[in-house]
């Protein structure tokens, strides 16, 4: 138990703040892939329910149409709103990073 505690198997602080980061990320990553899968499935179902009335082995021209336009709209939309938020979260943490002499409280 004293070899697990001793210093030479201890870890420097910047060795576990680079090891937070990379778990930080990675979580981060994992999360934007699942909100992606959401979204996705989310979509589908609306422009599906939308679209289909009458499901069948193959889908019609019209229902093609219908779907593609469908994806494109909820598609654009999300990209805007994405844009949007990720330009009021910098925003945010540029003006706070000012406030608090150059600590970013979004960054612990």
């Amino acid at each position: 138990m004293s070899s697990f505690f001793s210093s030479g198997n201890a870890q420097t602080a910047s060795d576990m703040q680079t090891k937070k980061e990379e778990v930080k990320q990675r979580i981060t990553q994992e999360l934007a892939v699942a909100n992606a899968q959401t979204l996705i499935n989310l979509i589908l179902t609306q422009c599906f329910a939308k679209c289909v009335t009458k499901p069948s082995t193959s889908l019609g021209s019209s229902e093609e149409t219908c779907l593609s336009r469908c994806l494109s709209l909820y598609m654009a939309a999300f990209d805007q709103v994405s844009r949007s938020y990720v330009s009021r979260i910098s925003k945010e943490r540029s003006s706070m990073t000012g406030q608090q002499g150059g600590l970013d409280p979004l960054n612990l």
